[in-house]
C-alpha cells in the first residue's frame, strides 16, 4: 500500500510542477521580463489562476514572479516614424539573398541582431525610398 501512496504523491507533485512551469509567464515569455505595467496577458493570468485554484502556494508564487518580472504584461506596440533624410540605403542582391544573409547584413550595418522569424518583424518589398511609409 505504501508504494502506491508514494507513487500517487509523486504523480501529483510532478503534475503540480509541470502545471506551474507551463503557467508561468516568466518561462513562457522570457522576452517580456523587465516590463513595467501595461495590459495584462489574459492567457498567462488564467494559467496562473489555475495554479492558484489547484495549488495555492505555487499559484501565489507564479503570480508574484510574473508581476515582479513584468512577464504577465502584454508587450506594448511601439510606433515610430522614420526620418527619410537620415536613412542609409544598403544595396544587395535580393535574388540570391537568404534570411540568414539579410540578418547578417542588418547586423553588420546597424549593430542590431535581428531574427526575421520574430513575431514583431514586418517584411515588405519596396521599389524606391518613397515607398517607405507607415
Amino acid at each position: 500500500m505504501a508504494p502506491k501512496l508514494i507513487r500517487a504523491l509523486n504523480t501529483i507533485i510532478c503534475f503540480a510542477l509541470i502545471t506551474q512551469f507551463l503557467g508561468c509567464g516568466t518561462i513562457m515569455h522570457p522576452e517580456r521580463r523587465g516590463q513595467r505595467g501595461g495590459r495584462i496577458d489574459a492567457g498567462v493570468a488564467v494559467l496562473d489562476a489555475i495554479g492558484l485554484l489547484l495549488f495555492v502556494i505555487p499559484g501565489v508564487i507564479a503570480f508574484a514572479v510574473d508581476f515582479s518580472t513584468g512577464a504577465i504584461y502584454l508587450p506594448e506596440k511601439s510606433r515610430t516614424s522614420l526620418d527619410i533624410n537620415n536613412m542609409k540605403i544598403v544595396r544587395f542582391d535580393s535574388k540570391h539573398a537568404t534570411d540568414a544573409s539579410i540578418e547578417y547584413i542588418i547586423k553588420k550595418e546597424t549593430g542590431i541582431d535581428v531574427k526575421l522569424w520574430q513575431k514583431n518583424i514586418k517584411i515588405s518589398r519596396i521599389s524606391s525610398i518613397n515607398d517607405v511609409r507607415e
